[in-house]
């Protein structure tokens, strides 16, 4: 019994799908079948339910997909266990921000990569929290404040962000001084999301309110530099246009506390040993003082 045809029956039977497992396997469909058929010809029985809809398991299927994954999971243990000291191989599925992930983490995905010849690494970016337990993946990079949820959390480092707005915004409607004075602007916002302001020693929320929404924080940065209100970011996405005046922070006596870059996976009492060197470098590049810029602009 091939152990790849292992892995592939419990990537169909997660994600529902040939054409799903396909993909987080990195092979096509074709080979997903094949695999799946020589899973089934071996056992003697019907693992999965085909249709035009996607996959579902048997009564077989159901009570060998967790026998599988066991099996799965002791194999990559002892894979890491006799691997020579520092070397990674198999494969490392990680979700990350579309607005943020492309331009701070991708650079330390890629080392780790150079540094790992037999690591395959498939990021996925998106500014949508991705499931990380239906989807398949091994771990995700978020940033900002984390929802309650089953996740196990890693924070890597801290994250910095301001209001901003265009002069223009400013010259047409002035520039807010206190958190109630918000509620009289414009707000540029992913959703319905609250803003946490610094007042002294106290963290006050606001709940602003705007006629622009986007789930992309390049799209929130365009709409500010056209003028369209205020924003909530990551200093990250907004320096570059802080720096050419197109952009220049509001409420700076009521700057949003630091948030956090964090490494999440699913609920577990040890992390794979891939996960643990992605985590241990975004620390490293994260805690330098150079990442961090609070006050700039």
């Amino acid at each position: 019994m091939e152990i790849e045809d292992l892995r592939t029956f419990v990537e169909v039977a997660d994600a529902g799908g040939v054409s799903a497992a396909a993909v987080r396997l990195g092979v096509s469909k074709s080979m997903v079948s094949r695999r799946l058929m020589r899973l089934e010809t071996e056992l003697g029985v019907q693992l999965l339910a085909r249709s035009t809809r996607g996959a579902s398991l048997t009564e077989a299927g159901s009570i060998f997909r967790d026998h599988a994954a066991k099996v799965c999971a002791e194999i990559d243990l002892a894979r890491e266990t006799i691997l020579p000291a520092g070397e990674l191989r198999g494969r490392l599925r990680v979700a990350a921000p579309l607005s943020f992930g492309p331009t701070h983490f991708a650079v330390v995905l890629a080392e780790m990569a150079r540094r790992h010849p037999q690591l395959q690494i498939q990021t996925c970016y998106s500014d949508h929290f991705v499931d990380l337990i239906a989807d398949g993946f091994d771990c995700a990079i978020r940033v900002g404040y984390l929802p309650d949820s089953n996740l196990i959390a890693r924070r890597v480092g801290p994250l910095y962000g301001n209001l901003v707005a265009s002069p223009d915004y400013i010259r047409a409607h002035g520039s807010p001084e206190t958190p109630g004075e918000l509620a009289g602007h414009q707000a540029l916002m992913q959703g319905t999301e609250s803003w946490q302001l610094q007042d002294g020693d106290d963290i006050v929320t606001v709940n602003p309110r705007g006629r622009f929404k986007a789930d992309n924080g390049a799209a929130l940065v365009a709409a500010a530099v056209a003028g369209l209100g205020i924003a909530y970011l990551p200093d990250g996405v907004t320096l570059a246009h802080r720096k050419t005046g197109a952009l220049v922070r509001v409420m700076t006596q009521h700057p949003p506390p630091p948030a956090g870059i964090y490494v999440v996976r699913p609920p577990g009492p040890h992390p794979s040993r891939k996960v643990r060197v992605l985590t241990e470098m975004l620390i490293d590049c994260f805690t330098e003082p150079s990442s961090a810029d609070p006050g700039a602009g």
